[in-house]
């Protein structure tokens, strides 16, 4: 197994990781003694780390399955037993991998199920009780990812018997949206929590972005053999997805996330509305590289402006990644006058793009290498701003000692690797501004393709400006500003704004994907035939 430089992480990886399936097999995993608490619960969903198939990803928007690693969580595993085979060969349906649950599914002659919350009853409605009952208890009892979801829909898809997802949470602001992932699970516990952060996840980004939308989040578990990579087989796989959405009647609007592309969602959008993120020629959005790197620099503007440190003009900069956002983050920052930028990469071919993009007019201002992956040392390199662009997890106990800036302020998804090191950052007078408010011009981009295209929107630009309220740059001074009145973190301080700003209802259409659920249900959605 990879070395992992993740604090504490080397022990529990030989500790706790079966030999053979790589999961976490404890229920108990402490980070650093950090108390847990509604508000650390909700940070926690995001910032956290799994191991996979000898190798480490970070979660939430833009990363994969995960296992939480963070202070005394109890994942409370009730067994779900299928009959696998023979009478005494009973397994837990949350240790089951995705394709044998998809047999399980088949033997049962289930193609579709869902778990619903039912707010007033503070229960789960399950589509197969005697069946998903277990599945209805873990979630219940779950203290970690489920957080009273409005719901989770699945299905197997009618061309390809793929298990396609939907997790849906909090529409008070609107319909849910956010990305489709294509990814390959260890087993369907990691499966659904993921699932169940990503669309929490989603929800909270959205509102502290102003979006009338909620949280939601589509799961594809990869089919075996990688038959994803046959161009007719993909092509298959999501018209399965675009008709799964349509079935579910517009309470979810996917979007592209990890694993997808844009043909991809062209594809999806042949067998629905309820998709954005299409290409331009079908009326889509377009590349969102472009409108996130300008909101990162607008955070950075914020944070600088909020310290009195003056604006970005002769700053030094710290940028861990070399990727599409990345590349734009430096033109901006560029035109906004930094004396330097240091930039790392793991990959040889972003690093010579970068070099090629900005040779040699900013050579003296631009400096580009190449490192080896588990090389953090850009944490330490002196500089007003580090801004994480990579993976996830790099701001943990071995890193956030080493860190020469003021303020951290990054695209990457999960920077923090627990919260324990929220509160590290906090006792060294690091400012941390939020990946959540940071990037959040991915949805942004196409979250509103429905109402047509502006060149210039400003249903987009009003984001990097000052005047309106809910900008970045007058976000990111609301959340340091409520952190330090109330002597709390940024990360809690913007938890604490956004869970507010999810409950408020759609001004034209409250509780309209609510209804749209309730009615999937009422009509007995699961045994509708696929069309």
């Amino acid at each position: 197994m990879m070395a992992l430089s993740l604090n504490n992480f080397r022990y529990y990886a030989k500790r706790y990781i079966s030999p053979t399936l790589l999961n976490l097999n404890v229920r108990n995993i402490a980070c650093n003694s950090f108390n847990y608490n509604h508000e650390g619960h909700r940070f926690n969903k995001r910032q956290s780390v799994f191991l996979h198939k000898n190798r480490q990803y970070e979660t939430g928007r833009g990363s994969a399955a995960a296992w939480p690693l963070s202070s005394h969580r109890t994942f409370l595993t009730t067994p779900l037993v299928a009959n696998t085979g023979s009478a005494s060969s009973k397994t837990s349906v949350l240790k089951l991998s995705p394709q044998n649950f998809i047999d399980y599914l088949k033997a049962e002659n289930i193609r579709r199920l869902y778990l619903v919350f039912d707010p007033e009853e503070k229960a789960v409605k399950v589509s197969h009780p005697g069946l998903l009952e277990e599945l209805k208890l873990f979630l219940l009892k779950d203290k970690v990812d489920f957080d009273e979801h409005e719901g989770i829909f699945m299905q197997l898809g009618k061309r390809t018997n793929c298990l396609l997802g939907a997790f849906i949470w909090r529409t008070n602001r609107g319909q849910a949206c956010g990305g489709i992932r294509l990814w390959d699970y260890a087993d369907m516990e990691a499966y659904l929590r993921d699932g169940l952060r990503l669309g929490q996840g989603m929800g909270v980004k959205s509102a502290l972005a102003g979006l009338w939308a909620g949280g939601g989040k589509g799961v594809i578990q990869e089919p075996p053999s990688d038959n994803h990579k046959d161009p007719e087989f993909r092509t298959s796989l999501f018209y399965d997805y675009g008709e799964f959405l349509s079935s579910l009647n517009g309470c979810y609007v996917a979007a592209e996330d990890v694993g997808l592309n844009v043909s991809d969602l062209d594809n999806v959008h042949m067998f629905t509305r309820y998709t954005t993120c299409i290409s331009e020629v079908k009326g889509g959005s377009g590349n969102p590289s472009i409108a996130t790197g300008k909101g990162v620099v607008c955070a950075m503007e914020g944070a600088l402006d909020y310290l009195n440190m003056g604006t970005l003009v002769g700053k030094r900069i710290a940028i861990q990644g070399a990727g599409n956002v990345a590349t734009v983050i430096v033109e901006e920052l560029l035109q906004k006058g930094v004396s330097h930028i240091y930039v790392t990469d793991c990959h040889q071919i972003r690093v010579t793009d970068m070099r090629n993009r900005f040779y040699p007019k900013y050579k003296d201002i631009l400096q580009v290498e190449k490192v080896e992956i588990d090389d953090n040392s850009v944490a330490g390199y002196p500089c007003d701003i580090f801004s994480p662009c990579a993976l996830g997890n790099v701001l943990n106990a071995d890193t956030i000692p080493m860190i020469n800036a003021k303020i951290v302020c990054g695209a990457a998804n999960n920077q923090l690797g627990c919260p324990a090191d929220n509160e590290l950052l906090k006792e060294r007078g690091i400012s941390y501004i939020v990946d959540f408010l940071a990037n959040r011009m991915g949805i942004v981009n196409c979250a509103n393709e429905v109402y047509g295209r502006l060149p210039d929107d400003p249903a987009i630009t009003r984001h990097f400006n000052k005047e309106w309220e809910n900008s970045i740059f007058n976000i990111t001074n609301k959340i340091l500003k409520k952190a330090e009145d109330d002597n709390i973190t940024p990360v809690e301080a913007a938890n604490e704004i956004a869970d507010k700003l999810s409950r408020e209802l759609h001004p034209i259409w409250p509780n309209r994907s609510k209804q749209i659920i309730k009615s999937l249900v009422d009509n007995e959605w699961h045994l509708k035939a696929l069309i």
